[in-house]
């Protein structure tokens, strides 16, 4: 890398850092088997890296990423050259992996996130960061009353899958 890139490339290994747990969220909600979910993580940070350039810094870095990311990883699963091999410039990044849940709890609410569609998964993703309806539709292109309206659906869905889950599992403990 030449020596007037490397400020582009700090700033940008820098803000990776700093939101590394955004593309954690996504991997984990849109890749089931967590041993696919870093070469998910590598092909956001590939995407991230590529459209840096483009990055309109007037704006939240965190949208901006979890817009990439999720485009990312809707598309990851869905190419059938998705195991080729990229050549990229982003040789010493490292992210450290998310740790497991804690809670038991937050672990069935992940269990019931996979099983959202593709839409469903970055609303809640992005309910769950704490964004705002107008945030989110700016994110995912839809309007903030779209974006309010499908969530409320959305939390009702969950609600009731979580429920159902924690009943099935009682129910399988407690006839042991």
């Amino acid at each position: 890398m030449t020596a007037a890139k490397q400020p582009r490339a700090d700033a940008f290994v820098a803000k990776i850092e700093k939101h590394a747990g955004i593309l954690h969220k996504v991997a984990r909600a849109y890749c089931s088997n967590a041993a696919e979910r870093p070469d998910l993580v590598q092909e956001m940070m590939v995407a991230l890296w590529r459209s840096f350039d483009r990055y309109d810094a007037s704006r939240p870095f965190t949208t901006w990423m979890y817009r990439i990311a999720l485009n990312v990883a809707i598309s990851f699963y869905r190419s059938e050259d998705r195991r080729t091999g990229r050549i990229t410039e982003l040789k010493n990044v490292e992210i450290a992996a998310e740790p497991p849940p804690s809670d038991p709890r937050v672990g069935t609410l992940l269990e019931c996130i996979e099983s959202l569609g593709v839409l469903d998964k970055a609303l809640v993703l992005l309910y769950l960061d704490g964004y705002s309806h107008a945030e989110i539709s700016d994110v995912l292109g839809i309007t903030a009353t779209n974006a309010a309206t499908k969530l409320g659906r959305i939390k009702q869905h969950l609600r009731a899958a979580m429920t159902a889950l924690a009943n099935e599992r009682e129910s399988t403990h407690g006839t042991r």
